[in-house]
């Protein structure tokens, strides 16, 4: 592995840091490293391999479409692109509903971002802390003061307000409301610790928009594709976006992100507004089509089913104060800020887990996960957990 890391270190753009492992194979939820050893995944690949590692049904969609047509550009049509839009459209539940194909969740919100500027009014709200890529227009919505500051100035018109605030946005909104485009956020916030939206607050929302003629965008890229036990997060709320971005579990490992618009949102783009090279190619739609045929009503139902087996075993943990989210997009909250050494000693341990913040684990495997390996992971993180006490 030291070799790896240097030949990471010397090859790559100091982006991210030399890995801590160099994984060569996974199965399900499982993957193996250059040595040998077997991690179980509670990250999966943060929230996208949906139906785990080397799922038959995805080996066999993508080996299919690369070896018939692996890419035509948006000159031109192909089958897998059109099923797809047509199966989300059917997820949407609305006939106006339509759908734009990119490559990942950030170009996802970038195409969002671009709708509500076509309404012609300026302003858009999006909360504090959240997150909604690193391009310059999704970080511009990112609610993160210290990941915006080292690339301002940043596109113009983005507001703030206080994740679950009704009250907050409400005045906001009021400042202004003639020209407000659009109000963005996550059922979800993911990458600030796995904090679901308050009780009622997307309904408040929805009613919101509605009053002042305001897009409502939900970015379902971490929450979409069954990860909560519903096929999108919005749907426990009883409402429906006018706009929904989605990528990672879309793709179950390969790169898409899609952007899908009904009502009004639907009518705005026209040809040459925007676009995409690689978006909505065969090879990665014929993978998202292999994934949306397998998450069905079954599969969501045994999600949930799964997800209570891993709160009640992780609640139970030493050294854990409460677990907090919805479906298999969990936040395990510590008693002490000892998250990052439960990651490290995770490993040693055999397990793969990642800390957004230094008292939240969060635990995104994938969808397929056994209840045996639900059980191991949970004596993993124990024994990380516990370790990383000591060690405080």
């Amino acid at each position: 592995m030291s070799n790896f890391a240097t030949r990471w270190s010397e090859s790559l753009l100091d982006t991210y840091p030399a890995p801590p492992v160099e994984l060569v194979a996974g199965d399900g939820a499982t993957v193996t490293d250059a040595d040998g050893k077997t991690y179980i995944d509670m990250l999966a690949g943060i929230a996208v391999n949906a139906l785990g590692h080397a799922n038959p049904a995805i080996v066999q969609a993508v080996s299919q479409q690369v070896a018939t047509l692996g890419h035509v550009s948006n000159l031109f049509g192909s089958h897998p692109v059109v099923e797809v839009a047509e199966k989300l459209r059917a997820r949407v539940g609305d006939e106006t509903a339509r759908v734009f194909f990119s490559n990942s969740g950030a170009e996802a919100n970038e195409a969002a971002f671009k709708l509500a500027r076509l309404t012609g009014r300026g302003r858009i709200l999006a909360a504090e802390h959240g997150f909604h890529g690193r391009t310059m227009g999704s970080l511009a919505l990112t609610g993160q003061p210290e990941k915006q500051a080292p690339f301002a100035p940043l596109p113009a018109g983005v507001e703030f307000y206080p994740y679950g605030d009704i009250d907050a946005l409400t005045a906001l909104v009021e400042q202004n409301p003639t020209d407000t485009a659009a109000i963005i956020l996550e059922p979800i916030q993911g990458e600030t610790g796995v904090i679901p939206a308050p009780e009622g607050f997307l309904q408040a929302v929805r009613s919101l928009c509605d009053e002042h003629g305001i897009f409502f965008i939900t970015d379902e890229v971490q929450t979409g594709v069954g990860r909560t036990g519903t096929f999108f997060a919005f749907e426990d709320a009883g409402v429906v976006p006018d706009v929904i971005t989605m990528a990672k579990g879309l793709g179950g490992g390969l790169p898409i992100g899609a952007t899908i618009a009904r009502g009004k949102a639907a009518t705005l783009f026209t040809p040459g507004s925007h676009g995409t090279t690689f978006g909505g190619n065969p090879v990665a739609c014929a993978a998202a089509n292999a994934v949306l045929d397998t998450i069905d009503d079954w599969f969501l139902a045994n999600v949930r089913r799964k997800a209570a087996v891993l709160i009640d075993e992780t609640t139970d943990v030493p050294g854990v104060a409460e677990v907090r989210g919805r479906g298999l997009m969990l936040g395990v909250v510590l008693e002490q800020p000892v998250a990052k050494l439960v990651v490290k000693h995770g490993l040693e341990h055999g397990v793969i887990l990642n800390a957004p913040s230094d008292t939240v684990i969060r635990l995104t495997p994938p969808l397929v996960i056994s209840d045996n390996e639900i059980q191991q992971a949970v004596e993993r993180l124990a024994a990380a957990i516990a370790q990383a006490a000591e060690r405080n």
